[in-house]
């Protein structure tokens, strides 16, 4: 390859360039993002609306680099370096979904502000105080965002939100972030997620004073592992699932599911009451490996009041069973379930086979499906529809799933989590001959 304008190869151009350098200018060039970055990593010019934006939102799909143009940015922000801002910001809010993401994401993750600052501008992390400092005296504090009132009082100039659309209480946590962001000239804040049709992401997609950028897996494809390409993009591929998690697409729940996210979000509790009863339920896989079926893990448990409360999803992908059933045995004892409900139809006895051995202490009882994975799912989602049933707590994955299981079932795969739900929650709610036993959590 040759350059246009001296017709010189390509490469001795970049060898001659580069010879040029000093050592510092080297290490100047190795950080500059705007050189390094996308264009959809880059913050954008202005808001949807056309005036200076108040929120950037970076929707991408898994590995898209979105992680990296948010540290970035925030780089940018506290070092007060254009195009990120006129001059630093003084207070930064970090904000995860708990403070162990933040700090194993945001801060120290590989794409974290800890990695990518040139060594005289690197910030220390005081990992006590829960914060990151600049030597120019900036400072980013780490929030959950599970707990909203940790964010009353503190101002900031600036703020990150990472994985906004998983975060379980986000109305709570974002209306607090707002009231803080009261700092400078011009505060602002930028969002990095995976999408889902959460209230939230769509208000804020509507604002005038959003800026949008999207960046689907593929264009970070240069430093994926291509094993990862090949397992992850080629399954998934043009499915709803891919689109959403791949494509950085807001996926809307299929008409005809048999749950809608609204319900789910209306009844979502942070933690349950008192339970009666707590059941871990399995859906075992037929295979393992690449490209096998999950193996659904689900808890869920009775409460005092009546009603049921979704606890858990340690649902696993592509496991032996002596894995899945060693993530099902941990899940009962951290929980004290009252009983392990397996799925036998595929596996028969040897499911309960391999429950016995790995925990030998659990009751265990085994279930068959006598109808279509639908027909069982329809008196559970008859539960949510009377108000009975809680998440306590969110679950993507298993939310995801099951506001697109349809008459037909999933547009890819098997509903290996919403299968493990519907055996956990008829164990609990469709079969009241149980003995109860109080417990508080």
């Amino acid at each position: 390859m040759r350059d246009a304008l001296t017709g010189c190869a390509t490469s001795t151009l970049t060898d001659t360039f580069i010879g040029s350098l000093s050592a510092r200018e080297i290490r100047f060039l190795l950080h500059d993002w705007q050189i390094w970055a996308r264009d959809d990593q880059l913050p954008p010019p202005a808001a949807r609306g056309g005036g200076p934006w108040t929120t950037w939102l970076l929707l991408g799909g898994r590995g898209s680099g979105k992680t990296r143009a948010g540290a970035e940015w925030v780089r940018g922000v506290a070092l007060g370096r254009a195009p990120f801002a006129q001059r630093p910001a003084g207070r930064i809010a970090l904000v995860a979904d708990t403070l162990d993401d933040a700090r194993a994401v945001m801060v120290e993750g590989v794409s974290g502000l800890m990695r990518i600052h040139a060594p005289d501008e690197r910030p220390r992390f005081h990992k006590a105080r829960h914060e990151v400092e600049w030597p120019n005296g900036a400072r980013a504090r780490l929030f959950s965002a599970s707990d909203p009132d940790s964010l009353r009082g503190p101002q900031f100039d600036a703020a990150w939100c990472d994985e906004l659309a998983k975060w379980p209480r986000a109305e709570n946590a974002w209306d607090m972030l707002q009231f803080g962001l009261r700092l400078g000239e011009r505060p602002r804040q930028v969002v990095t997620t995976t999408p889902r049709p959460i209230p939230l992401l769509k208000r804020l997609l509507a604002d005038p004073k959003t800026a949008v950028t999207r960046a689907a897996t593929s264009a970070n494809a240069a430093n994926l592992a291509p094993a990862f390409l090949e397992a992850i993009i080629d399954r998934y591929r043009g499915t709803r699932l891919g689109r959403q998690e791949l494509d950085g697409e807001v996926i809307e729940d299929r008409s005809d599911s048999l749950w809608q996210r609204d319900a789910i979000e209306g009844a979502r509790v942070t933690s349950p009451p008192p339970l009666s009863r707590v059941v871990v339920a399995v859906d075992p896989p037929v295979t393992s490996g690449q490209g096998a079926d999950a193996c659904g893990i689900i808890a869920a448990g009775r409460g005092a009041d009546g009603r049921a409360y979704v606890l858990a999803d340690a649902t696993i992908q592509g496991a032996r069973p002596t894995v899945w059933a060693g993530a099902a045995a941990r899940l009962y004892d951290s929980l004290e379930a009252d009983c392990i409900v397996a799925e036998v139809n595929q596996g028969g006895e040897l499911v309960a086979d391999v429950l016995a051995q790995v925990a030998p202490h659990a009751a265990i009882r085994k279930v068959r499906a006598g109808r279509g994975k639908y027909a069982r799912a329809e008196p559970v989602a008859a539960l949510y529809e009377r108000g009975l049933v809680s998440h306590a707590g969110v679950f993507p994955a298993l939310e995801d799933e099951m506001c697109v299981f349809g008459p037909d079932g999933l547009e890819h795969g098997s509903p290996d989590r919403v299968d493990a739900l519907v055996w956990a929650l008829s164990d609990l709610m469709l079969d009241t001959s149980k003995p109860p036993r109080l417990r508080s959590f």
